[in-house]
């Protein structure tokens, strides 16, 4: 099958927030293109599941900022139609209702448009991401790696090479990756309720979907979000898990 369109540099470059960038040359980077590729193979269930010889926790820090990146760029798309009196609460469909809180800056949940819960949600996991104790980037790989044709694994017994043996994740990374990624679903659960019709009039719900799926499909794969908080778009995660029975 083709490449989804998500992977295409045809895609609109507005997006929400800036891009988070994984560095060229690191194992990281190197991830990220195996997990294009089997994404480009057009079998979802396989394309999630952790490549042999990996380590987990890399495995899911590449798959969220590439997430958060699609989301993004989901979101940046529909901004305009999000708006304060569009939305002026963070919902999913009229049963389901979400108030923000970060547990540092803002202690108690508050309620507050739509617009601005997900402009707190997004700023709060670009902060994740770009926490180096948290999402390690230098860990497997080296900026001097390319030139030397070694994988990055014998190069990582090179005594000489300054970048090892890198940063590793730390204890509470699960659960930070987690709490990241429900926070990101609770976005398409907001784009799905109230706004896909206008994704329909953009022409990108082929794209949405495609996104969606892939992410219901890595979240079930090593059970990363509670069914209860996966309730808003129940019968769409069904739906979309019939077709690849």
């Amino acid at each position: 099958g083709n490449a989804s369109p998500l992977l295409s540099g045809s895609r609109s470059s507005k997006t929400f927030k800036p891009k988070k960038n994984i560095p060229e040359g690191s194992h990281q980077y190197e991830l990220l293109k195996h997990a294009e590729a089997t994404l480009g193979s057009g079998n979802l269930r396989q394309a999630v599941m952790l490549p042999d010889g990996e380590d987990l926790n890399e495995w899911i820090a590449v798959n969220t900022v590439d997430f958060f990146n699609q989301i993004n760029m989901l979101y940046g798309t529909i901004t305009e139609f999000c708006t304060e009196s569009s939305c002026p609460v963070m919902s999913a469909g009229p049963r389901y209702e979400y108030h923000w809180a970060d547990g540092t800056n803002i202690k108690k949940p508050i309620k507050c448009s739509a617009p601005k819960y997900i402009d707190y949600l997004m700023t709060w996991v670009q902060d994740q991401l770009d926490d180096e104790t948290l999402f390690p980037s230098k860990i497997g790989g080296c900026s001097c790696m390319p030139q030397d044709g070694l994988s990055w694994l014998s190069h990582a017994l090179i005594p000489a090479c300054p970048c090892f043996p890198g940063v590793p994740f730390p204890k509470n990374f699960m659960s930070v990756a987690k709490t990241i990624l429900k926070r990101l679903f609770r976005v398409y659960a907001h784009i799905y309720h109230q706004h896909f019709d206008s994704v329909m009039r953009l022409q990108e719900e082929a794209h949405l979907n495609t996104s969606f799926k892939h992410f219901i499909f890595f979240v079930q794969e090593f059970s990363l979000i509670d069914r209860r908080e996966l309730a808003p778009l129940h019968e769409l995660i069904e739906k979309l898990g019939s077709k690849d029975r």
